[in-house]
């Protein structure tokens, strides 16, 4: 891929959610830069995740412990295992700079987890900052802002 259209960052967008939604999570977490951060805001407009507490924040090798536990056959707490379920707008194209191979996306979306018999919903607003390597897009910053990010929520185990 060399310069990728708008729709090829709307279609990226989608099959990261359908990686999440199928449990593809080696795939998706391929998907990532080696310094790439997944950002989980605690506060409204919040716009530092390292002077101030985040719901998460975690870098490459927090997301390859997350998937490894999620991968994993002795992770007790994952018996059976959760699941996910990502209903998006359609992304927004936000910035499209090909000289410098950057891109920013913006996606509203409801998110669904179920584990059991228990259920949860989130409204949320992702913004992705993509960037090209090696002719493919990764994402090198994934912000993920609750809409009641104020509220007290239980663990979340998959990723919105």
């Amino acid at each position: 891929m060399t310069f990728p259209t708008k729709d090829d960052l709307i279609d990226f967008l989608y099959d990261e959610a359908r990686m999440l939604d199928e449990g593809y999570f080696d795939d998706w977490l391929a998907l990532w830069t080696e310094d790439g951060h997944y950002w989980m805001p605690l506060d409204y407009k919040q716009a530092d995740p390292i002077h101030e507490t985040s719901l998460l924040y975690e870098d490459q090798f927090m997301l390859r412990l997350r998937v490894e536990r999620l991968n994993g056959a002795r992770t007790f707490s994952q018996k059976p295992k959760s699941r996910c379920h990502h209903v998006l707008n359609r992304p927004f194209v936000d910035e499209m700079d090909h000289d410098a191979g950057r891109f920013v996306t913006t996606t509203q979306m409801h998110y669904v987890e179920t584990r059991l018999d228990e259920q949860f919903l989130l409204a949320l607003t992702a913004r992705h900052d993509l960037v090209l390597q090696d002719g493919k897009l990764k994402i090198a910053q994934k912000r993920v802002d609750i809409l009641n990010c104020d509220a007290a929520f239980g663990n979340i185990q998959l990723l919105p």
